[in-house]
Order: C-alpha cells, then sequence, then structure tokens
C-alpha cells in the first residue's frame, strides 16, 4: 500500500477540536475495520499490542518488517487516516530511526507516536527531526506525536517531574513535533497546565481515575488513546474462553463467551 498524502490533513485536523480524537488502539487488520465500523475517526496502533500479536515482547523487539506489513493489512481494509506507535523508532541512531520512518509512512502511515523512553531528550529531537525529513521526502505531511515517558518510567516525581515534562514538550515542538503525548498523569490540573505550558495538541492515556472525556475537552486535552487496554481486553476474554473450555468442554458456554454468531467475511469483501 503506498503512502497516503491526502490522509495526513485530514489527520492533522482531527487534532484542531472541538472535539477531543479518541482513539481505539489496534493490533491487526481485523481489530482495525472493528474500530472502523464501530466509527473511528483514525487507526492506531498499539506497539505493545503489535508486539504481543507477533510473539515478541514491546520495547524495541518487534522486526520492523513486521510493523510494515501490519501497517498495509491495516490501510487496505480501512480507508481512514493510520498513525502508528513506533516506539522509539526501533533504533537509538536517529538517522537509521528516520529511515524505519520512512517505510512506515510508505506503508500508509501519516502519524507516529515517538518516544523518548530513559534516553536524553535531546536524542528524541533528533529522531523528530530525520522523521520530519522522512515525511517531507515522502510528500507526507506527517504527523509527529512526541511521547515522553517522564511519568510513565518515573524518570522524575512531584514538582519535578511537572517541570521535566513541560520543558521537554517544549523541546520536542522546537525540534519539529506535531503533537505531545504523556502517559501517566490523571490529574485535570496537572494536564491543564501542560496543556497551557507545552503548547502543542495533548494526548493523554486513559487510566483508571483519568479525568471523564468532557473534562479532558474542557481542560483543552485534544487526544485521547486507549493505549494497550482494548488489546488485553480482547486477550483477557480470549485466555478465559480458552481455559473454561478446556476445563470442561462445555459448548453451550463456549457458544454464550462467544455471543451470537456474526459473519465477519463481510467486513472483507
Amino acid at each position: 500500500m503506498p503512502a497516503r498524502p491526502e490522509a495526513a490533513p485530514i489527520f492533522h485536523r482531527l487534532h484542531e477540536g472541538p472535539d477531543v480524537l479518541v482513539l481505539a488502539n489496534v493490533w491487526d487488520a481485523f481489530s482495525a475495520k472493528l474500530a472502523a465500523d464501530a466509527g473511528a475517526k483514525a487507526i492506531a496502533t498499539s506497539s505493545a499490542a503489535v508486539a504481543w500479536a507477533h510473539g515478541y515482547g514491546d520495547g524495541h523487539h518487534l522486526p520492523t518488517a513486521k510493523l510494515i506489513a501490519t501497517i498495509e493489512e491495516i490501510a487496505r481494509v480501512v480507508s481512514i487516516p493510520i498513525t502508528a506507535d513506533v516506539e522509539g523508532g526501533y533504533s537509538d541512531d536517529p538517522a537509521q530511526a528516520g529511515e524505519n520512518i520512512a517505510a512506515f509512512i510508505g506503508a500508509g502511515a501519516v502519524g507516529i507516536n515517538l518516544e523518548d523512553g530513559t534516553l536524553a531528550p535531546d536524542v528524541l529531537c533528533r529522531k523528530i527531526e530525520a522523521a520530519r525529513k522522512a515525511g517531507e521526502r515522502t510528500g507526507v505531511q506527517l504527523f509527529i506525536n512526541a511521547r515522553t515517558d517522564v511519568y510513565l518510567k518515573q524518570l522524575a516525581t512531584g514538582e519535578a517531574a511537572l517541570a521535566e515534562t513541560i520543558r521537554r514538550g517544549n523541546l520536542y515542538r522546537e525540534a519539529g513535533a506535531s503533537g505531545f503525548f504523556v502517559p501517566g498523569p490523571t490529574d485535570a490540573g496537572l494536564l491543564g497546565t501542560v496543556v497551557r505550558e507545552a503548547a502543542l495538541p495533548l494526548n493523554v492515556m486513559a487510566r483508571k481515575g483519568a479525568p471523564a472525556l468532557a473534562e479532558l475537552k474542557q481542560i483543552g486535552v485534544r487526544r485521547l488513546s486507549a493505549a494497550t487496554a482494548i488489546g488485553r481486553a480482547a486477550y483477557s476474554a480470549a485466555q478465559k474462553a480458552a481455559a473454561a473450555f478446556l476445563q470442561s468442554g462445555d459448548g453451550d458456554a463456549l457458544a454464550e463467551a462467544a455471543g451470537p454468531s456474526v459473519d465477519y467475511n463481510k467486513l472483507f469483501p
């Protein structure tokens, strides 16, 4: 599937409001098609769920060819914009990360999540610059969602964590980021401060105790991601159904767990 330059400006506009862009992160063509048919305005992958689906752990273990194939398969069955979680670009070298990102764009992605992890923020700045150049080379106005792991990986605590998050947000904006992803915090006041001080469309992660969608909209959050939650929900249901059936062999209970019969072939004409 070739790059989709026409989908890129659409994806950018989805971050301009007035509503929060809600993303039900997926891991393959089937889950992407289900999300699209449920009303998704864009498709986002979960790096962890994609890795698990291919038998790899999250954290730069997935071969880039697997992610390229996944993006291509999703692009074949949906027509809405696709943004791919590419971890840290699958390389600590910004130049190589840029080459990888060019391949993801070529597969059909018009947006990426690019994270700093435990590396110094200047490394992500160089990766953002490389990603921007990759988009320019391929003719795609790439949406670069710069993710900071200050809270998720507890790189700092308290006021220091907030200050460092804002500092990184400003650095990433100057490097060419389109959006800022701060997974972890659920405090509305803190998130509102990041919205004001980082001056980029803010993406937060859906978590227990997080503000409701209406409140996120009120404080200026522009994007809400399910992250791994939908994948974990699907895998949890599959594990429970398999365990129960292996123990009992009860076809009635299995049919109840499966729910009404659905002709999924109709999703793929």
